[in-house]
């Protein structure tokens, strides 16, 4: 199951630098596929999660595979990509793609690099993509409620549900504010409004690119973002996307010493990444044994059949059931059998919601 977060911004405002820091971190991950090149501009990267190797530790495991989440390094926008100025249509094509919107803003001054609109100012950024988004969406669905609306009147249900949840986004974007503040009324006006794509839709992390003496604490600059985040209901992150490229060239056994003297407890890719999983809803189960411990992607709420189908459709078509041991009982009991021999290994059926952190053994008859 692949999760893909599509990294935008304005020309010049780091967005490259930042993911090619990605890759070549990625690239230096060890072994079993943390980092594939799919195009040139789509990588996959591992999530850091500690508790992936202590589990690979009790379970004596030959292989430990991290799960994985997807960067798409997106075009460039300019004003007017809306309306297909420069690579605009590309560049809105590639963000329908996605699950989640990585935003990089341009929060350092001066340098060698200018600014596409002559100025540093990260807000008004921010609302020029925005409003490229907005004009797009806008567009949409003024020519696609109106159909909606007559459809619905004349009795068809699936209609009229399209046209309740799309015309709230479209009053949302007529009084220039995103689609997703719209509040569904239930299961399915939610699955209508992601039918639709709409691209302010989707959520947003906002990775505020600083300056190599601010990446510990921030600017003014990266203050700004974090409020307007924080009103917006969004997340942000502070990074120096010169210091993460520097750190992606280190061996491994000198990035901790290299962080520690920057007053950094953990890279900035690191905690973008983390964000950008908890952004997309998302929760990790892992498996474990003597071949492999595996960590695997859902999202939040996801039931035992759809996580086993996380690993393989023939799980999710043959389940029966799931033999689940919580994450803290499978280190304090020392593994497995230790759960069993303890009482703390549970036999769960199609309508147990995985919980973050569960080691799950699947049963499945196909």
């Amino acid at each position: 199951m692949g999760f893909r977060c599509g990294i935008v911004g304005l020309p010049n405002v780091g967005k490259s630098t930042l993911f090619n820091a990605l890759t070549e971190t990625a690239a230096a991950q060890a072994a079993n596929y943390p980092f594939c090149t799919i195009e040139p501009n789509v990588g996959r990267v591992a999530v850091p999660d500690p508790r992936l190797q202590r589990i690979a530790e009790i379970a004596k495991s030959a292989q430990v595979i991290d799960t994985q989440i997807e960067f798409v390094d997106i075009a460039g926008l300019v004003r007017g990509a809306s309306k297909g100025e420069g690579l605009g249509n590309q560049f809105l094509a590639n963000i329908r793609e996605v699950d989640a919107i990585i935003h990089v803003l341009r929060c350092f001054e001066g340098g060698d690099v200018t600014h596409v609109e002559g100025r540093v100012d990260p807000i008004a950024d921010a609302e020029t993509v925005e409003i490229e988004l907005m004009l797009a969406d806008l567009d949409s669905l003024e020519r696609r409620v109106p159909n909606l609306v007559k459809k619905a009147q004349q009795g068809d249900k699936e209609a009229k549900i399209e046209a309740s949840v799309l015309g709230q986004a479209l009053d949302l974007l007529r009084a220039s504010r995103p689609a997703r503040l719209v509040q569904p009324r239930d299961a399915e006006e939610a699955r209508a409004l992601q039918r639709a794509q709409l691209l302010t839709a989707k959520p947003v992390l906002y990775v505020c690119n600083v300056d190599e003496h601010e990446a510990a604490s921030g600017n003014a600059h990266s203050a700004r973002v974090v409020d307007k985040a924080r009103a917006e209901g969004a997340v942000a992150v502070v990074i120096s996307a010169a210091i993460e490229a520097e750190i992606a060239t280190l061996p491994a056994g000198e990035r901790d010493a290299f962080l520690a003297d920057l007053g950094l407890e953990e890279t900035g890719l690191n905690r973008m990444i983390h964000a950008g999983y908890q952004l997309l809803g998302l929760i990790t189960f892992f498996t474990a044994g003597p071949k492999e411990s595996r960590a695997w992607t859902v999202r939040r709420g996801a039931k035992a059949p759809e996580a086993a189908g996380a690993i393989h459709s023939d799980f999710e078509r043959g389940f029966i059931r799931a033999e689940t041991i919580a994450y803290d009982d499978y280190l304090s009991c020392g593994g497995e059998a230790g759960a069993r021999d303890a009482g703390k290994m549970r036999s769960e059926g199609k309508d147990y919601v995985v919980q973050d952190g569960d080691v799950l053994l699947f049963r499945f008859n196909v």
